[in-house]
């Protein structure tokens, strides 16, 4: 496929995604799915790639969906647009390594779901995020109202939701819903070294972590660390047999 809206940068085991409509804001529309979807599904065959960053162009990380894409849709057919961007931000998910969010600006509305779909989130100082859909007589479609109050609490994101309330990086930060804010000249970088050091652990390890701590909260706890026990044993043998003769040799280890 070729890409009119993603613009994928790789560099050693570290992909670099930017999200390129800046005359848009970057705003999600149908051809932003449809090649997420795509590029998602090349990095699930790429053993090459342990980490990816998903940032914005210009002056807005994603400052929503498209809203004149959505303006004259039927509930029918807004409830399959809802589908479609649920599905796709479930796959970014559900990639075997950690997907760093670097918001370089606006992130509202589907920014911020996509921001929240990511598994952690590292945001300029310049950043600004909210779910402002109630300005419009909407609701969030991309799971918003499902991720905001796992992250952070369900006053927080209920103050958002019914508030529209648009937030700074630092509010973000004590709300837990960013876990780290940069100078804006400093983002990328930053970005790029978190997910560099990530790509130096062990690569099965760093999949088990991401799959057991994601599956786990959606269970009870005593089935929590059945499920953590049982994954345990896995990387004996091979990974995990390697990296422990390493520290015993006193050497790097050789994933």
């Amino acid at each position: 496929m070729d890409y009119t809206i993603l613009k994928p940068s790789a560099d050693g085991a570290v992909m670099v995604l930017t999200i390129s409509r800046p005359s848009a804001l970057n705003a999600l529309n149908t051809r932003f799915f449809e090649e997420m979807d795509h590029f998602i599904s090349s990095l699930s065959d790429n053993p090459d790639i342990r980490a990816l960053v998903i940032t914005g162009e210009g002056k807005a990380f994603v400052a929503g969906a498209d809203i004149a894409e959505m303006v004259n849709k039927l509930p029918g057919e807004a409830r399959l647009f809802s589908a479609t961007g649920q599905r796709i931000f479930n796959r970014l998910g559900d990639l075997p390594f950690p997907v760093i969010a670097a918001i370089n600006g606006f992130a509202l509305g589907g920014g911020m779901e996509l921001a929240m779909a990511c598994d952690f989130r590292i945001a300029s100082a310049n950043a600004r995020f909210g779910q402002p859909e109630v300005n419009l007589g909407l609701i969030p479609g991309y799971a918003g109202t499902q991720r905001l109050p796992r992250l952070t609490n369900l006053a927080d994101a209920l103050y958002l939701l019914t508030t529209g309330e648009i937030i700074d990086a630092e509010t973000a930060l004590r709300m837990r819903l960013v876990q780290k804010v940069t100078q804006p000249e400093e983002l990328l970088a930053e970005a790029r070294k978190l997910a560099s050091i990530i790509a130096s652990k062990g690569p099965m390890a760093v999949k088990l972590v991401k799959e057991v701590t994601r599956k786990g909260l959606e269970m009870n706890y005593p089935d929590g660390e059945k499920l953590e026990q049982n994954h345990f044993g896995d990387p004996f043998g091979n990974e995990g047999k390697e990296g422990m003769t390493a520290f015993l040799e006193k050497r790097k280890p050789n994933w």
